[in-house]
């Protein structure tokens, strides 16, 4: 849009100009430039003697997106799927940013979109809890490649400590929001969930974030969002009951499922860590058991001992 009106006003705008001004790449102006002229059409043509770049023809208004019904759908079950969020702090820039898209669609597609609600719902478990101004005031350093300095609690930690890191990646992994960056305290790249964050201050310190550096890869043995240990292979059989959930499902990339007698099978799974493969190992009770590694099926069943214990009466009563 700030080009249209740039071409518009007829003050021919050129890609260094307008990058250093954007405080974008040249190569990004340039390419809106061509997805202007090529995609939407539009009559774009550079003056080597003015050194930029004009429409060859008048122009009124910019040409909206183009929308068809499905995209339109997709939409809608997108907006839907943010419903995670309602009654949280995300939920007013959310709704916003919804409407303007709304208010971007073409007048052409038309729709009887009130019968939609009936189709489509989704229901999460266990809202996020979320700090707005924190999130933004992340989101604003990781865009400008800033150092941060914030307080944190580790899951099992009494207290806060001090964290000075350059951030690389956020990331929502099951509804929770983690970050992803270098600790310089720690010398290493070390993962933070958002609501364990406190008093953050983004610093004029700036850094260069490494082109090597994948969410994907870094998060490629995990099981969930913890990384980067030896890695080890996981082998859970799981009664005919809960095999048919499982098969449901895609639970890891480097998952191998193996057909066992009466309906069970063996699941495989290669994981870096054990700590969130436990608890879900745990929240299927007796339907599934830990074959290997060793170390896990012996904290399983250290785990399932203390909880007897917690049920002891319970558990006496029964066997009497």
């Amino acid at each position: 849009m700030r080009l249209h009106e740039e071409l518009k006003e007829g003050r021919y705008p050129n890609c260094s100009g307008l990058a250093e001004e954007l405080e974008v790449a040249s190569k990004t102006i340039r390419r809106d430039f061509d997805f202007m002229r090529d995609q939407l059409g539009l009559p774009i043509e550079y003056d080597n003697r003015r050194y930029g770049y004009y429409y060859t023809q008048p122009v009124g208004a910019f040409p909206t997106l183009q929308v068809s019904e499905g995209e339109l759908v997709a939409l809608f079950v997108a907006q839907k799927a943010l419903a995670q969020y309602r009654g949280t702090v995300f939920e007013k820039p959310l709704g916003s940013a919804f409407r303007k898209l709304a208010e971007s669609l073409p007048d052409r597609v038309s729709v009887q979109a009130g019968s939609w609600e009936s189709y489509f719902s989704f229901k999460t478990l266990g809202t996020p809890v979320g700090d707005l101004e924190l999130f933004s005031a992340l989101s604003q350093a990781l865009r400008q490649s800033r150092k941060v300095t914030f307080e944190y609690r580790k899951l099992r930690g009494k207290a806060h400590e001090t964290r000075k890191v350059r951030p690389y990646h956020l990331a929502c992994v099951d509804s929770q929001w983690y970050l992803f960056g270098y600790d310089e305290g720690r010398e290493g790249i070390r993962t933070f969930a958002l609501p364990r964050m406190r008093n953050l201050r983004a610093g004029a310190e700036e850094f260069e974030r490494p082109d090597n550096f994948s969410p994907s890869e870094f998060l490629s043995d995990s099981f969930g969002i913890f990384s980067g240990g030896k890695k080890q292979t996981v082998r859970i059989r799981f009664d005919a009951f809960a095999a048919q959930l499982v098969r449901e499902r895609i639970w890891h990339s480097s998952q191998k499922i193996r057909e066992l007698k009466d309906g069970e099978i063996c699941l495989s799974l290669v994981l870096g860590s054990l700590q969130e493969v436990e608890r879900w190992v745990l929240s299927w009770g007796d339907h599934a058991e830990v074959l290997a590694p060793l170390e896990l099926r012996k904290e399983v069943a250290a785990i399932c001992r203390r909880m007897q214990g917690l049920y002891r009466s319970i558990c006496g009563k029964s066997a009497a």
